[in-house]
């Protein structure tokens, strides 16, 4: 008998995309139930939008003025308290997750599954190592609690409509005081977000400079996409490191996926793997995002990409 809790990841009232995939791993352990938390200082909001994905039996709805921003160190605690009961506990594989599910782990006394990209059963599961150029199969101890963080990348969205009820519940741990909350500094945009958008406009080295990227952001702009980079591209000082794209960067799987002068180094690759269809725009036929991609044009990126954004009218 399995019985999973996921860890619901949101900000500014509204809840991650990030959970709804991690739902969907958490359905493919055919589980018993599947139950959802949300931890903030008014959760009403979030447990509300949770309690729609379908496949959720309830969602605990945990209110604390301490966990009025995602400190890993205050939610922790309380998250492992509300882990009795269950054989699993999962948490999306973003910056939240990464901080979060560790303390988790630790605290419950377990070695956490990191990257969970596929499951074959209630202990076992695959997850990617080396760039993501190797995949391996892990065993958890079966007679301990698995905590686990899901490359949400590798998993859709679960579906809507479903109508869980909500439980208002109140959780006697100690939190810490030698951690507090400073700031949140994040760049101000008004396209989409770039880990779970749905359509991506990536520039890398090819692009030439900051001031050249500006055709990069006229076509996302057009698409409704998100805009990223390579890590040449960040490096180079182009785009703010919140926009690289790979294994150093963001691991993404949007629909469509186009790569403007990104040669596709292998830490690249590994970002998009899981993209639905990889459009390449490079001079260099030999390039090896060509390996990859779906649609290849071997051409001048100032050309194409403005020809592009003229076609769509």
């Amino acid at each position: 008998m399995s019985k999973v809790l996921i860890v619901a990841e949101h900000l500014d009232g509204k809840l991650n995309a990030s959970t709804a995939k991690t739902v969907s791993a958490a359905q493919a352990l055919q589980p018993d139930g599947i139950d959802l938390v949300v931890l903030a200082a008014d959760p009403a909001a979030v447990a509300a939008e949770a309690a729609q994905i379908a496949g959720i039996g309830k969602v605990l709805a945990v209110a604390n003025p301490a966990n009025v921003n995602a400190l890993a160190q205050v939610l922790g605690p309380q998250i492992a308290r509300l882990a009795a009961g269950y054989t699993h506990v999962f948490g999306p594989s973003t910056t939240f997750g990464k901080d979060v599910m560790p303390v988790v782990a630790a605290l419950l006394g377990v070695a956490q599954v990191s990257d969970v990209m596929a499951i074959d059963g209630p202990h076992t599961f695959q997850r990617p190592i080396y760039a993501g150029s190797v995949v391996i199969t892990v065993e958890a101890p079966a007679d301990k609690t698995v905590v686990a963080t899901v490359r949400t990348a590798s998993w859709p969205e679960a579906a809507k409509g479903g109508g869980a009820a909500i439980e208002t519940v109140v959780v006697e741990a100690a939190l810490p005081t030698h951690t507090r909350y400073v700031g949140l500094t994040s760049g101000q945009s008004d396209r989409p977000d770039l880990q779970s958008a749905k359509r991506v406009v990536s520039g890398g080295r090819g692009v030439g400079s900051a001031e050249n990227f500006k055709v990069v952001y006229s076509l996302a702009d057009k698409l409704g996409a998100a805009v990223g980079a390579s890590r040449a591209a960040v490096d180079a000082g182009y785009v703010p490191s919140d926009l690289q794209v790979g294994q150093t960067g963001k691991i993404i799987a949007p629909d469509l996926y186009i790569a403007a002068g990104i040669s596709g180094a292998i830490q690249h690759l590994t970002g998009i793997k899981d993209a639905g269809t990889i459009v390449a725009i490079n001079k260099d036929a030999e390039a090896p995002i060509f390996e990859v991609a779906d649609i290849g044009l071997v051409d001048d990126l100032f050309k194409v990409l403005p020809e592009i954004e003229s076609a769509l009218g």
